[in-house]
């Protein structure tokens, strides 16, 4: 599975739009200049944009902008069908310059926030799923209008969250984004063990030198803070999907010393995995 660009058939109408459906989401890291508005409806797993790194679930609604590299893939904790809902469109969307007009002063400040990616946390309910649905099966104009008035009220949401950091500059070179999906996928496989440096800067033919600098120019972040980040996401997925112990849950997550893990998750989520868990309870509760 390689990182690619991804040209999207849009000559036929101004918004692509289209209901994704499989065993798994299988698109690797990619990046296109088209803007994309995916809504998750079934399936759980990683959601990576740029160099953000998150749970996803149903419910997830997150707007990508322009040449920005993302993916989702699911994990082993998911068992099951995906689902998702995707709209995808270009500057000419309306002509040439569209965006600038008074008309569009909102949307167009949605879109250039976009360019760090877009978390939408008020919009996660199967009354917006249907909503998406409904306007996919409009017709062209419709479907067109209904849309703006989507990205319309969007653009007015307080509760979002800018996924990449401010810092992040996105890496447009295909070789360097297959290496990033192959590097992706090993991670996905091997959490779970003790993965090694070496074997990894292997997998992508380069010297461990070469690759710490590589993965830290291309995400702004470390090699092994990512691999963190990665187990603690997954933690706290287990932490309240299952009833394992907290000491099976860092073991099962690649973590040999259980202190460590309970540093790492203070750090990456600014509390303890028995808070976490509790916090999680009393709001689902």
């Amino acid at each position: 599975m390689k990182a690619q660009f991804e040209k999207i058939n849009s000559k036929q109408s101004a918004l692509y739009a289209f209901v994704y459906e499989d065993v798994e989401f299988d698109a690797p890291w990619h990046f296109h200049p088209e803007y994309e508005l995916t809504y998750i409806v079934k399936g759980k797993g990683m959601r990576y944009v740029g160099n953000s790194i998150q749970n996803f679930e149903e419910g997830d609604f997150v707007l990508i902008g322009a040449n920005l590299p993302h993916c989702w893939k699911n994990t082993d904790l998911h068992i099951g069908n995906v689902k998702s809902v995707v709209f995808q469109w270009n500057d000419l969307f309306l002509g040439e310059n569209w965006f600038q007009k008074e008309e569009f002063y909102q949307i167009n400040l949605l879109l250039k926030k976009a360019a760090k990616g877009i978390l939408f946390h008020s919009y996660s309910s199967k009354k917006t799923a249907k909503r998406l649905m409904a306007i996919i099966e409009k017709k062209p104009l419709d479907r067109l209008l209904s849309f703006l008035q989507l990205l319309e009220e969007l653009a007015l949401v307080n509760s979002i969250e800018l996924l990449t950091t401010t810092s992040f500059s996105p890496n447009l070179n295909l070789k360097a984004n297959n290496r990033i999906d192959v590097v992706y996928d090993y991670v996905e496989k091997n959490y779970h063990s003790k993965i090694k440096l070496d074997d990894v800067s292997t997998l992508v033919s380069m010297s461990n030198e070469a690759f710490c600098r590589f993965f830290k120019k291309s995400l702004n972040k470390s090699f092994f803070t990512f691999i963190n980040e990665y187990r603690i996401n997954l933690a706290s997925k287990m932490l309240i999907e299952t009833n394992k112990q907290v000491s099976q849950i860092a073991y099962d997550c690649g973590y040999e010393s259980l202190p460590f893990f309970y540093r790492q998750f203070q750090k990456y989520m600014n509390c303890s995995p028995k808070v976490f868990k509790n916090q999680y309870l009393k709001m689902n509760s």
